[in-house]
């Protein structure tokens, strides 16, 4: 298989955090650990005291700016939503798509105040916003978005949203029956379609805004209808944007932001405690350090409960993993919830290998068996008794080395032998990821349902990390989306995640929640799917 650079590590590229050593070192002063500050009238963390289940709530002044700071992009970093080298901390700020994912998983309003479908879910109608403008003055029309579409769609953009979307939209396939009204014809029926238009890369930009013809481009313009407009944007370096007064749901709170580029972790982190900044974007603390960070008088810890999907892939077309019965045994030889509390210290959910979060409405509320006993039986009856091999990881991610060790650990019992191999963070999703038998991985669960069952797990789908194919799983998905009953619809999601936990060469040990520096007069932030509130956030009265 060839490898493709994935669509779910983390803009920017890096993601590590630096050891506990460092962060004190560079950190002098700091409160001892005894002391570790929680931030009142926050939910207590759920194994761990110390560090809060999410930011400050309050009143936010009018105004102030925000210093955020985020890893170094490419050079080649563009303003440009669609594509796989957007600078992801802008795109919120600049623009708004025509749905969005609430908490719960649910599409709901943004450009688009309201849809419907056909019976049969091919025809698709969206009812827009009058009165919209872009940071330009252009008054928001459906022109925009089936431009925007079309844009993700054209394979010169090469948009990571683009293979979802065009098996289900064909040229020609949008039309404006007037300014405010788009309609779409879907080449096949998809009851959860409005869903896959939510992706980060669907954000709504002007009519010729992405051609070179018309002057400079959305890459450089950032254009938008967001709460906020462009005053500056330096590909990997500075750049700042200001409160847009005239966005149709309000003036944001704050007056501005301006973003910082800092590559190295420490860095960051540094810059953070001694109150150079006041919010590190795209950094994932690790355990340790957000204790130290907690501590300290300036700054603290938002934590964004399930944030990530962690998986173990087993490759479905290697030697080690065609066999069902080994499949099912490396499943039921570990605890996820010892993974949690050993790679997590707690800061996390167990997944037991449903990749859904159970946040979501359709989540399959069942446990699978943990019987290494079991396990050990089953890799007998497969010839594989004493089952040895090596597990892939890498110090891309923090937890990714202690997940695979804490794996490793638990399998013991049942008699499998993991070796423990780590591999450069630059080559790991290069040369590592969906190439070795068994290896460590990460999602973000902002994913719609539709998108995550059919891109990560359907036949053929160039993310399904673990090649895993199985035509009942399949057909489940292509009934889900011609289902337009939403409570016969979910029963078939559920059906397809039993299948997963079954058959699938696919691990969920856990979910895990995002642990991210703020300053202590930041209030609330509130981020699902990797995403942050800029209406909300604001800097304390």
């Amino acid at each position: 298989m060839t490898p493709i650079v994935p669509e779910h590590p983390r803009p920017g590229g890096e993601s590590r955090g630096p050891s506990r050593r460092t962060v004190l070192a560079g950190a002098a002063g700091l409160a001892s650990l005894a002391g570790l500050f929680t931030l009142a009238g926050c939910a207590p963390a759920r194994s761990d005291p110390t560090i809060p289940e999410a930011a400050a709530t309050g009143t936010a002044q009018r105004g102030g700016r925000l210093r955020i700071a985020r890893p170094a992009a490419s050079a080649a970093e563009t303003l440009d939503s669609a594509s796989s080298l957007s600078a992801y901390e802008y795109l919120g700020a600049l623009y708004n798509r025509l749905v969005k994912l609430d908490e719960q998983g649910v599409t709901v309003p943004d450009l688009a105040e309201e849809w419907s479908a056909t019976p049969d879910g091919v025809t698709w109608t969206f009812r827009l916003r009058s009165g919209v403008r872009f940071h330009d003055g252009r008054r928001f029309t459906a022109a925009d978005a089936i431009y925007s579409i079309e844009h993700i769609l054209d394979p010169e953009t090469a948009s990571p949203q683009g293979e979802v979307l065009a098996a289900m939209i064909g040229p020609g396939s949008m039309s404006a029956p007037d300014p405010l009204t788009l309609r779409i014809e879907l080449l096949t029926p998809n009851a959860e379609f409005p869903s896959l238009l939510t992706a980060y890369q669907c954000y709504i930009i002007p009519e010729g805004s992405a051609e070179p013809a018309n002057g400079p481009t959305i890459g450089t313009t950032g254009i938008g209808t967001g709460p906020f407009r462009l005053s500056g944007f330096e590909p990997a370096g500075t750049g700042s944007i200001e409160a847009y007064d005239d966005h149709f749901a309000g003036r944001p709170a704050l007056d501005g932001i301006d973003f910082y580029s800092i590559q190295d972790t420490t860095a960051r982190v540094n810059a953070l405690l001694a109150g150079q900044i006041d919010l590190i974007s795209q950094t994932n603390l690790d355990f340790a350090t957000a204790q130290v960070v907690s501590a300290s008088s300036t700054a603290t810890v938002a934590r964004s409960a399930n944030a990530q999907w962690y998986t173990i892939p087993m490759l479905f077309t290697s030697a080690e993993f065609s066999d069902p019965l080994v499949r099912q045994a490396m499943k039921l030889a570990y605890d996820p919830q010892a993974i949690v509390d050993t790679a997590l210290q707690g800061t996390g959910t167990a997944g037991w290998d449903n990749p859904v979060p159970p946040t979501r409405a359709v989540w399959l509320d069942e446990q699978r068996e943990y019987d290494p006993e079991k396990a050990r039986a089953l890799l007998k009856k497969a010839g594989r008794e004493g089952f040895r091999t090596d597990i892939h990881t890498s110090s891309y991610e923090s937890v990714f080395t202690p997940m695979a060790v804490a794996y490793r650990d638990q399998v013991k019992q049942a008699g499998i032998d993991l070796v423990v191999k780590n591999a450069s963070a630059d080559s790991y999703y290069t040369q590592i990821w969906m190439q070795k038998p068994l290896m460590v991985s990460y999602w973000f669960t902002g994913r719609p349902i539709d998108q995550l069952l059919n891109q990560i797990f359907r036949t053929g789908s160039s993310y399904n990390e673990s090649a895993w194919s199985n035509p009942t799983f399949d057909a489940l998905l292509d009934d889900a989306r011609a289902e337009m009953d939403d409570g016969r619809r979910a029963t078939l999601y559920q059906d397809a995640q039993r299948l997963i936990v079954e058959d699938s060469a696919d691990m969920t040990p856990m979910f895990g929640d995002r642990l991210v520096g703020i300053g202590r007069d930041v209030v609330n932030y509130r981020e699902y799917g990797f995403e942050f509130d800029y209406l909300q956030i604001g800097l304390r009265a």
